[in-house]
């Protein structure tokens, strides 16, 4: 068995270890630890103040994280080096295999994990964003070496917290025979999203800033989690999607591969119009649209499509490349600007819907 001992002996040792505590110097050390909250709300406080100087204006926040992170962990080493000679840190309460784990044990394994934790967003906040600009490795290259490094950065501190408290990792082969029958038998949908999102990251069908679209919602890939990814909409909403779907649905990704792609933009005009005038003018449009520093390509050129003769209209259609699929509402919205200013200077007329109503004379009916 891995857990060696019963409830009640569990709660016997726990009552021995509370009886142990001299409350007075617990009672000291909760004094000692008001006294550093006080010190770093006083310094905080300075902080703020300063923080309305334009010169002092981004030292709050980096002082901010540093007190937390001085405070969260210098306590806890406080906590071991004040307690040291304490004997109910280091008596049993319970064990795990031949181990003994006492609350000494359980202070360090949480000590290195967030150590751990916090170096690894150090790391990858401040120094892995130079080494990405140093090879010019993409947006979601970089999220994904990020990701990776994080988890194997915790992996490592959870083997080297058991090994540090003297845990044999073999004694935890029971609990892991017993975590993957619950994953086969009742976390299915979690362990499907879980192994669909470490595939998005490695095969990369969508990546970090992607523009996709999903059941004609619009958004580009912000995050791609564990168990789901987070989608940001064009209108600034977030959608969160389990990470299974897109290896399961159809998603349209528009930054996958060749980041140029077409934009049709469709016009039409009355009938009598000169159906070669219409091309000029259009034409025009894309070429005043890519002379004014737009996305619109040159290369390959602007093409204008006679799609159909329309029930009011001759329908057109202004087939232009552009090199940024998330310029397209921009885009499209510029050149309905010009192409709306060109035919009023050339006298194309956009008409409305128009129907013909024709009224039939009926022979007066004789009364008989």
């Amino acid at each position: 068995m891995l857990l060696t001992i019963q409830p009640e002996e569990l709660t016997e040792r726990w009552y021995d270890v509370f009886e142990q505590i001299e409350w007075t110097e617990v009672l000291l050390f909760l004094f000692y630890v008001a006294c550093i909250f006080l010190v770093r709300a006083i310094v905080l406080g300075i902080s703020r103040r300063l923080s309305t100087n334009r010169v002092f204006r981004h030292v709050d926040p980096v002082l901010r994280s540093l007190l937390n992170w001085a405070t969260t962990y210098g306590i806890l080493l406080f906590m071991i080096f004040y307690f040291s000679n304490s004997g109910w840190m280091f008596d049993r309460l319970f064990e795990i295999g031949n181990v003994e784990i006492t609350a000494f044990l359980l202070i360090l394994v949480v000590l290195i994990v967030s150590l751990a934790n916090r170096a690894s967003k150090i790391i990858t906040r401040y120094i892995l964003p130079n080494v990405y600009q140093r090879y010019h490795l993409d947006r979601g290259m970089s999220y994904t070496f990020d990701r990776m490094f994080h988890y194997t950065v915790m992996a490592i501190a959870i083997v080297v917290s058991l090994t540090t408290v003297g845990l044999d990792l073999s004694a935890l082969t029971v609990f892991a025979g017993v975590l993957g029958v619950g994953i086969g038998f009742g976390l299915q949908n979690i362990a499907s999203n879980f192994i669909s999102g470490i595939i998005l990251l490695f095969e990369r069908p969508i990546k970090v800033g992607d523009r996709v679209i999903i059941d004609d919602l619009i958004g580009d890939v912000d995050k791609i989690s564990m168990r789901s990814t987070v989608i940001k909409t064009i209108h600034n909403e977030h959608v969160i999607v389990p990470n299974s779907y897109f290896l399961e649905e159809q998603v349209v990704n528009r930054s996958y591969g060749d980041p140029r792609m077409r934009l049709v933009v469709p016009v039409g005009v009355a009938y009598g119009t000169d159906a070669d005038k219409v091309k000029r003018v259009l034409l025009q449009a894309a070429q005043e649209e890519e002379q004014a520093g737009g996305v619109v390509l040159s290369e390959p050129a602007p093409f204008v499509n006679f799609a159909a003769f329309g029930e009011s209209s001759l329908d057109f259609e202004l087939m232009v490349w552009i090199d940024n699929s998330n310029q397209v509402i921009a885009t499209k919205s510029a050149l309905n600007f010009r192409i709306n200013r060109l035919f009023a200077e050339h006298e194309i007329e956009i008409p409305f819907p128009q129907r013909d109503l024709h009224i039939k004379s009926m022979p007066d009916m004789k009364q008989p």
